[in-house]
Order: C-alpha cells, then structure tokens, then sequence
C-alpha cells in the first residue's frame, strides 16, 4: 500500500502519564483513516505530534516514505500537512479572508494583497463545494461556516494530509451531513485524511479504515467496512457497550418546572423565544428538540438567570423565580449542565477541585467564616472524581485546562448531579464524549428521573432526544411547535417538526 503517513511506534510521556505507548498508524494515499478513541485516551496527543506541536520521546515519522522531524507547525504545513483542531483558531473581528491568509500574507508593494487572496479563496471554495464568502466577518457567521474558513486555511496552504480533530461536536445534524460531503470531495481530488472521532455512526459512514487506541496503547488497525459499530466501541472501551441505555416507564408526579407564557429577547433584541409555555415533573425527562439557533439558548439562559425574561413566569416547585438570581436559584433546587463547557461550566485556569465546589463554595464544610477548607474540598472532589470516572493526569489538583474535552464535561456533569437538585437542566450533556461515556452520562441522567428527580434535555442530537425522553417538546423559530410522546414518534416527524413543516395536532 502507498502510505502518505507513517507514524511508527510513536512514544510521547508527560509528567506522570504515558499519553502515547508505541502507537503506529499508517495513513494510504487518497484515504479516510479515522483515529478512535476514548476521552484521554491519546488521540490528540498523537496527531499534535504529527502537527508539530509536541516532540515525540521515540518513534519514527515518515512523510511520502521520507523520515521527517516536525519540529513545529510551518514545518508540518511545508509537508503539506494542515490540521482542524477542535476548538477553532479564529480571530473573531477579522474576516474570512484575512484569517485564511494570516500568517501567509502575499503582498502587493508594501500592502496585505487582500483582493486576490479572496479570488484564490473564492475559487477554492467553488472548487470543494464550500460556499464561502471571503468578505464575511467572523463573528457573524455560524460555527459550521467557521470550520469551512479553518478548512479552506489549509486548502490555501496547498495541504495534501488533513486531520480533523472532532469535526462535528460542535455541528447540527444537517452540517455534520455537509462536512462529509466535504470529505468525500476533498478525498476525490486526491487528499487524504485523518479523522479524530469517537462517533462510531460517523466513522461507519465515511471511513475506509479504523485505527483504535485506548489509554494510550495501540489496540489495533480494522477495515471499517467488514467491522461492526459494537465490535469497535467493544475496542475502544474494553468491554461489551450497551449502544442505547435502557430505561423504563416514567411515574411523573407534581410539577417541578412550569413555564408559562415565556418570551425571551435573543443577542440582537428580537424575540429568540416567544409565549412558550412548558411544564416538567418530577420523575420525568421532557427532550427540547430543534435545529441550532431556534431559541434553545434564551430558553435555558432565562431558566438559569443568564437572560432576563420580557414576558411570563419560571415557576420552580410553585415559586416564581423570573427575577431570583443564579445563585438563589441553585439555592431553590436547579442545576445546569450548560451547552459549552469553556464559556459557562469551568474555569480552565483553577484546578479540578476549585472547579467541583464553584457552587458550593460558600457554604459548610468548604469554608468557614470566609476562610476555604481545603481538605473538605479536596475530599469532596475525589468523590466526584471517582463516581464519574474523571481522568486527570495531574490529579484533582490539576488545572481544569489540562483534562480532555470529555474529563472536562464529565467533571461538570458530576457536580451538577452531586448537587441533588430538583431540577436539572442538561444542554448538550454528552457533547465531546466517547459511546463509553455517552453511556454512562445517560444512565445517570436516567438515574436522576428514577429517583424522582425532573429533567430538561436540550440536545441537538435526535438520536439522544429520542433515547432519553418520555416527552419531546419541539421548537422552532422560538415557538413551541409541539409535545409529543418518545415513544409514540420517530426520527422522521420529529424532524419534520424541527423544519416547522408539521405541527402536531392541536397546536
């Protein structure tokens, strides 16, 4: 076979883990390799050592059969390698173009040539099927249109090898389908691509092979074609993976949440969220269903005290809590697993423990007389640690910054939980996370319904409204188009509904 890539026995440590323990992947010409892995697992670690990034301890690199020394990125991108990383490395006030170029700029006398950088753009753009628009700033186009910009860096670079590190955590369905066309397309002309993911569906879908690392050990190379989605969570977990968690009948009983007649301005003063009204039991899930940008945001931020409501009641077991603050409303019972995990659930610069008491803090037996007790503290963070199965590196007196993306959400979603609330509102709460821990989180979350606890999911992944939910209220447009039962509905009228096409009846 004609290997464009080869990374052999690649070792990399760092204090106190061995990310990378003599890991090979070998990348063919004109190829989708996906790279899977759980959380943590080294996944990352690998590629941003193929990137420049980190230095190998030992191990070999081979470009186009050539042995390489990466030692930075420009290396890396004179190989003809480019890399989409997770979080975006975008400057929001620049435009499309001007981010493409940064770093490369070609210049007409002593001028940035910005127009035929666009030109150049806007042909490669054509070419890939990409549709964007070099003059655009970033900040007003969507976080789909900011991976294409990140793609369309290394295509302007002339990149031959792309890696992709979870490509579609942050992305609706319908643009998770608009990148792998993508892919397909980039693959037609001759790239070839390393796919960092732990979304079994998504490497059935458009992987030619599989290679599969679990805690840092190579666990084996597989066709994707003639390789089941069970026989490759079983590799990359270690043991038999329940794909969908079971649970049984619902026994709703009073109300914990009721929403009545909510309207919500969004970020650019209209009506994200108009006369929305909602109720939550306890023991039961009810799922917020909906395409991106249809009002979920206002409706969780109003709920938690980030927005302020224009019109109607947040009742919570009774109270109208419209204008308590966040603090009191946690007091009242709620807790939030919030959608982006950097914004609202963390602060990356403390370390774990800080990070798990953030909304406890203040109260016995964490301090006393405005003094912190650190070993209380220190105690109530292994707990959590060790319940939910957070891997860190550093211990729990690491910065939050130094975890994975998913040790970072299965932290947040450990103290969340710990909070025994009686409310729980849950965005996104397997975002960035490995079939293992998707498990997991949903059994827990299920958990929280069993003992009578009530649930709010907003996910914008079906699969996971349809798993999880008794009740599904859909959303579009910031109204609430329809309740239906889960188990009365299918993927198909659910996302009829989302498109604002069907109506359930009565509404």
């Amino acid at each position: 076979m004609d290997y464009v890539i080869e990374m052999l026995k690649i070792r990399k440590e760092f204090p106190g883990v061995v990310a990378c323990d003599d890991i090979t992947l070998q990348l063919a010409k004109g190829e989708i390799h996906a790279l899977l892995g759980e959380n943590g697992a080294g996944k990352s670690t690998l590629m941003s050592i193929l990137f420049g990034l980190y230095q190998p301890d030992s191990g070999t690199i081979r470009v186009r059969g050539n042995d390489v020394r990466i030692s930075n990125p420009n290396i890396a991108n004179d190989l003809g390698i480019g890399m989409v990383h997770q979080h975006f490395k975008l400057v929001e006030n620049f435009t499309v173009t001007e981010n493409i170029i940064l770093g490369s700029e070609s210049t007409r006398g002593l001028l940035v040539d910005v127009r035929s950088a666009a030109d150049k753009i806007r042909v490669l753009s054509r070419r890939y099927g990409l549709n964007v628009e070099p003059e655009s700033k970033i900040a007003d186009v969507s976080v789909g249109m900011q991976q294409r910009v990140e793609i369309l860096k290394m295509l302007y670079r002339d990149a031959e090898i792309l890696i992709f590190d979870e490509p579609t955590s942050v992305l609706t369905p319908q643009e998770v389908r608009e990148l792998m066309k993508i892919m397909r397309s980039l693959v037609n002309e001759g790239k070839s691509i390393i796919l960092i993911t732990h979304k079994l569906k998504e490497i059935k879908e458009i992987a030619n092979r599989c290679t599969v690392i679990r805690r840092g050990k190579p666990v084996g190379t597989v066709d994707v074609a003639t390789t089941s989605q069970e026989k490759l969570a079983e590799m990359m977990v270690g043991r038999k993976v329940l794909m969908k968690v079971e649970k049984g009948p619902e026994n709703p009983g009073e109300t914990i949440l009721r929403l009545d007649n909510l309207s919500v301005r969004s970020g650019r003063g209209v009506l994200g969220l108009k006369n929305f009204s909602l109720d939550v039991r306890c023991g039961e899930i009810v799922g917020v269903a909906g395409v991106d940008g249809n009002g979920q945001s206002e409706l969780v931020e109003a709920i938690v005290g980030l927005k302020k409501a224009e019109e109607g009641r947040i009742l919570l077991n009774g109270k109208d809590v419209k204008n308590m603050s966040v603090r009191n409303r946690i007091r009242e019972g709620m807790a939030l697993i919030p959608g982006d995990r950097h914004k609202y659930g963390l602060i990356l610069d403390y370390s774990l423990e800080d990070n798990l008491v953030l909304k406890v803090y203040d109260s016995q037996p964490y301090s006393r007389n405005g003094f912190l007790k650190r070993e209380a503290i220190h105690q109530q963070a292994e707990k959590v640690i060790s319940e939910f199965d957070v891997r860190s590196g550093q211990g729990s007196a690491g910065a939050a910054r130094s975890l994975s993306g998913g040790n970072q959400q299965k932290a947040i979603v450990g103290r969340e939980i710990d909070l025994n609330p009686d409310l729980l509102v849950a965005v996104q709460p397997t975002r960035g996370l490995d079939v293992g821990a998707i498990e997991y989180i949903h059994r827990r979350i299920i958990e929280q319904r069993d003992r009578g606890k009530a649930v709010l999911l907003v996910s914008l992944e079906l699969d996971e409204i349809l798993t999880l939910s008794d009740r599904i209220a859909v959303i579009n447009n910031g109204e609430l188009v329809g309740i239906v039962q889960a188990s009365e509905t299918n993927e198909n009228q659910v996302g009829l509904m989302m498109a604002g096409v069907q109506r359930e009846a009565g509404v």
